[in-house]
């Protein structure tokens, strides 16, 4: 079995190689809507199922609580600018400038995460827990790629 942290760490670098793989891509090319689709579903899926199942289980201890809502509040910022870039002309220079910044602001995510919120969640889900919020996480997030499109129309309507 995976534990909750090498799933994320594995969608982590999955994460990593496609915004190293769009950041070489130029203009609307087929590359880059390729890579752009795939990370932007995969993100979808994995930010929906860490709340669920990992940072929520954080938010049962109250010095977990900090490290929880401020990563979940950047996710929402993510989202917001992924659903910008969504939208957005691909060979458009806004389009470049904003994934620049949705690149560094997700990298900076993923290493804060995985040095500070993981030592604080090891001390909230015991050792013995970390291969069932693992099978828990992935199994959400598999649940949630279906949804991201129901998801996104819902929004939209608000």
């Amino acid at each position: 079995m995976t534990s909750i942290y090498d799933a994320i760490k594995a969608d982590h670098e999955t994460h990593r190689t496609l915004l190293n793989a769009i950041a070489e891509t130029s203009g609307d090319s087929t590359d880059r809507q390729r890579s752009w689709q795939e990370f932007y579903t995969d993100v979808k899926s994995h930010a929906a199922a860490e709340e669920e199942t990992f940072y929520s289980k954080l938010m049962h201890e109250t010095w977990g609580q900090d490290a929880a809502r401020h990563s979940v509040s950047e996710h929402k910022e993510l989202d917001d600018l992924m659903e910008e870039l969504n939208e957005a002309d691909m060979s458009s220079s806004g389009w470049l400038v904003k994934f620049k910044k949705l690149k560094h602001d997700y990298e900076h995510h993923m290493d804060e995460e995985e040095a500070d919120v993981f030592k604080r969640a090891k001390e909230v889900i015991g050792a013995e827990h970390n291969d069932t919020f693992g099978k828990n996480f992935q199994k959400r997030k598999q649940e949630e790629l279906g949804l991201i499109d129901q998801k996104r129309q819902d929004s939209m309507e608000d």
